[in-house]
């Protein structure tokens, strides 16, 4: 695969990232890490599913990629940049843990942040607010069945458009926005975690869990999902003065042919 070439990276103040999924076979773990080795920031959140322990659970799959993504986040971790995971259902185990720190990196069920504007945002992976996941927890996992399906037959029709020269084109993208069902499923999830912010007296929150990129009003509040790294390949970040922007990875990247290094 190109990497992006060592030189100067960007600073923020906040990055946010969600939906990594590792232990998956469509991670995106090759482009996550041109993405964390592009910049530096004062704090990182990982907004959850970051390990995909179902995924694991069913069928092991953990090759180098993965395991480099961990290893430069720890790095991160290491050298000055807080960490903070708030996991998610996929890596919901983790959420034992909430209030402690492993190798620097702090486990949070959920928190607020403080931009450098003032404004308070929530952040959350936000499974708590998909009505299905919580009513019905066979039918969230036969959907992450059908997901993670839906993303090998999309290799293959990818493969199919890249002999031919078209770009890349998500088939579960495809579906989900188009499918009925599936966009008034999106609005009222976006409507539920925006209530839970309010309740909380809040000016906004952060979350994930829905694999789509926002940023965006909701009535009065500010919504932002990271969106995830098996197909948008998405994060969410804040300037040192406070301006916050959603970055496309797959069209910021600029190809080269030179390796990345891997943070100790």
């Amino acid at each position: 695969m190109n990497r992006i070439p060592p030189g100067p990276r960007r600073h923020y103040r906040t990055v946010w990232i969600s939906d990594v999924h590792l232990g998956f076979r469509g991670c995106s773990a090759d482009y996550l890490l041109e993405f964390l080795h592009s910049f530096e920031c004062d704090t990182l959140y990982l907004v959850g599913d970051i390990i995909d322990l179902w995924q694991i659970k069913k069928r092991p799959y953990w090759p180098q990629a993965h395991n480099n993504v961990v290893r430069t986040i720890l790095g991160k971790a290491k050298h000055g940049t807080r960490v903070i995971y708030v996991p998610g259902n996929h890596d919901e185990p983790l959420r034992d843990y909430d209030g402690l720190v492993f190798g620097n990196v702090e486990i949070q069920r959920e928190v607020i942040h403080t931009c450098a504007t003032g404004q308070r945002l929530l952040v959350l992976h936000g499974d708590e607010f998909d009505t299905v996941v919580q009513c019905s927890p066979y039918v969230a996992k036969f959907g992450a069945l059908l997901y993670a399906w839906l993303i090998e037959l999309n290799h293959v029709v990818n493969w199919a458009r890249r002999r031919f020269g078209f770009p890349y084109w998500s088939l579960a993208a495809f579906l989900k926005h188009k499918v009925k069902n599936a966009v008034q499923y999106i609005g009222n999830y976006e409507a539920a975690v925006a209530h839970a912010a309010r309740q909380r007296e809040v000016g906004g929150v952060v979350c994930g869990h829905i694999h789509r990129a926002e940023l965006t009003q909701v009535d009065e509040l500010l919504y932002m999902n990271c969106g995830d790294w098996v197909e948008s390949c998405t994060a969410l970040t804040e300037t040192h003065d406070g301006a916050l922007s959603l970055v496309h990875w797959l069209e910021e990247r600029q190809p080269a042919q030179v390796p990345l290094p891997v943070a100790a």
